[in-house]
């Protein structure tokens, strides 16, 4: 399993391998959960975190069957699992007005290995709620969410970043 903190401490060491001390985090999906874990292990380094179509909520009991049910498929066919995952991001309108850049993102999604596919969706599925450590949190919060998310829930979002004392921006549907 990839935990967040693991893909987090993997961050660390290349920020401080480019002698990085003080940044701002930038995390979409996944990468939000990555964000979140970072900020919380070195806090004193963050100057700001914007999740994007991300929340700081665990995965709930029906998303980890989701997710469980996901890693059995993606072994039986990675291929048509990858494409369907990748479709599932976007806009049913947006599928066809930007059909040539969803078809790169999943050629580089299918160079992803089966094993690394399987260890994320386990470290998703498996993360902790973070949404007291982001409301206690003093550095800079912006979330960036989707009208139209098929995952995440626009008016569960804007709660979250109301609770968390967090900017938001939502992005309508025609972009």
């Amino acid at each position: 399993m990839h935990s967040m903190d693991l893909f987090a401490e993997t961050i660390h060491a290349v920020l401080k391998h480019l002698r990085i001390r003080k940044y701002f985090i930038i995390g979409h999906s996944l990468g939000g959960y990555v964000a979140l874990a970072m900020a919380k292990e070195k806090t004193i380094n963050v100057k700001g975190i914007c999740l994007m179509n991300s929340t700081t909520a665990d995965d709930s009991e029906e998303r980890k069957k989701l997710r469980i049910r996901a890693n059995k498929m993606v072994q039986q066919n990675f291929e048509n699992m990858i494409k369907m995952s990748v479709s599932n991001l976007f806009h049913q309108e947006n599928t066809l007005k930007f059909k040539e850049e969803i078809n790169q993102v999943k050629t580089e999604a299918l160079q992803t290995s089966l094993q690394g596919y399987i260890a994320a969706n386990e470290g998703m599925k498996n993360r902790p709620n973070s949404l007291e450590f982001l409301k206690e949190s003093t550095f800079k919060k912006l979330m960036i969410i989707g009208e139209n998310d098929r995952i995440l829930n626009v008016d569960t979002l804007i709660e979250e970043a109301k609770k968390t004392n967090s900017e938001y921006v939502v992005l309508p549907s025609d972009i």
